[in-house]
């Protein structure tokens, strides 16, 4: 039995997590075991997702299977974009491409927490001076 290659990349964004692998295969998008079209409910989301495979040109070269969990929408797209990058890396693809187009680079954005005596993170009541 031969051994199946496989690629591997861990990628997060915001409160979300995404384990990439990718196959050489014909292009086949899955997340969490769904077609990444009916996952994901916006199209802008899909493609950028898709990113590394098209600024690489390799979109019909591999197969990519995610599963990714926690945040919305949004965080699970940006998760599975920078575990695509670093699987793609790992398939020994062009490092310098994914560095230029920010792919390889972890957004660390994320919500700031609520203090204490304020509605949220910095929203404060409004002052009353009588």
């Amino acid at each position: 039995m031969a051994k199946k290659i496989e690629y591997y990349g861990t990628g997060r964004r915001k409160t979300s997590i995404a384990k990439v692998r990718v196959f050489p295969g014909s292009g086949k998008f899955e997340v969490n075991g769904l077609d990444v079209n009916a996952y994901f409910p916006m199209k802008t989301l899909v493609l950028d997702l898709k990113q590394p495979l098209d600024v690489l040109g390799a979109a019909e070269k591999y197969d990519v299977r995610a599963d990714v969990k926690g945040g919305g929408y949004t965080g699970q797209a940006g998760a599975i974009r920078l575990g695509l990058a670093r699987a793609l890396l790992e398939a020994h693809e062009d490092r310098a491409t994914l560095k230029a187009n920010g792919l390889l680079t972890r957004n660390s954005r994320s919500k700031e927490r609520k203090k204490y005596g304020l509605k949220k993170a910095r929203k404060a009541s409004q002052f009353s001076k009588r």
